[in-house]
């Protein structure tokens, strides 16, 4: 059976390769998706990882491909796949690696979602003016760091107190492959860091206020100092993030996608609009190479297009 060897498999992305939660999940379900594949396959729940071929993975690809699967989802699954069985033969478990010579389906580009800069300054001018609780400052901060840094959402909640540096506006960030980076935060965006942590250290002094801080700290661990906190009291985790971002864009942006990855897009592109050189743009984003940042050029021009098309009175002649 193939499970013992996930399971092993899973270990190794978690804690050699440090990969984030949403790899973790994603390959996991892709690999279990195979395994059940299979066992139709061979007509069996007790097959051998030696019985695996290059034929059996082409049978379940297709069978993908039939069920009206994207290329970026088929190519995921690849992905998953080639890493498995990379890793198993590095290990001895197989003789032969049925995925090595499996080419990784093209993927389809699409342009990246952005919100209007006039519709975030409203959204972040009025979460401001709605601080009232180390809750409400904490969602304001959140905001505010995405769209003015552009780091991801597992960037941020694997943010510690000690990642930022008020005194000279920066936060250090640890990124895929736990690759470290250090970005700089506006002033606006600093002062409202240094009220965060001040209302952290010494929450209002009132019963209520006193109780929740207690619960919400307590079951952090000793050693850890996460700067965001969940309502459970645990380190922030993902879904909530999304949650907050979420009901935000909601209340105060038209924009079909209201996800963390929105602000990250829109920092990138309104970075780019108003002159900012793409290789800045690359160091800001955490990209390991220049071509995952070219997207953003492309949505620019797209860009330059509406305005050209709007404002000449040649351009639909």
């Amino acid at each position: 059976m193939m499970s013992p060897y996930l399971e092993k498999f899973m270990v190794f992305l978690r804690v050699e390769k440090n990969a984030s939660h949403h790899t973790l999940t994603s390959y996991k379900t892709d690999l279990n998706q195979f395994i059940f594949f299979l066992i139709s396959h061979f007509d069996s729940k007790e097959f051998s990882i030696e019985q695996i071929d290059r034929l059996a993975i082409r049978l379940w690809l297709g069978e993908l491909s039939e069920q009206g699967l994207t290329q970026n989802s088929i190519a995921r699954k690849v992905a998953a796949l080639r890493s498995f069985f990379k890793y198993a033969f590095r290990n001895g478990w197989i003789k032969k690696n049925p995925a090595h010579l499996l080419v990784i389906p093209k993927k389809t580009r699409t342009l990246p979602k952005t919100i209007p800069a006039p519709d975030l300054q409203r959204m972040l001018d009025s979460y401001r003016n709605l601080i009232d609780s180390v809750g409400s400052i904490q969602d304001s901060v959140i905001l505010e760091l995405f769209y003015t840094s552009g780091i991801r959402v597992s960037e941020l909640c694997g943010l510690d107190t000690q990642d930022v540096e008020v005194t000279k506006a920066l936060i250090k960030v640890r990124g895929k492959g736990n690759k470290e980076r250090i970005v700089p935060i506006s002033s606006s965006v600093n002062k409202l860091l240094k009220n965060f942590l001040n209302q952290r250290s010494h929450p209002a002094q009132n019963i209520q206020s006193i109780s929740d801080e207690i619960k919400r700290t307590s079951k952090v661990k000793k050693k850890e100092s996460p700067l965001f906190i969940a309502p459970s009291g645990q380190r922030m985790y993902a879904k909530q993030v999304y949650r907050i971002v979420n009901k935000a864009i909601r209340q105060y942006c038209e924009v079909s996608q209201k996800s963390p990855h929105v602000l990250r897009h829109s920092f990138a592109t309104h970075m780019l609009d108003n002159g900012a050189d793409i290789r800045l743009i690359k160091e800001f984003l955490g990209h390991s190479s220049l071509a995952s940042t070219q997207v953003y050029t492309h949505t620019s021009v797209e860009r330059l297009r509406t305005i050209y098309e709007q404002a000449h009175p040649r351009a639909k002649s």
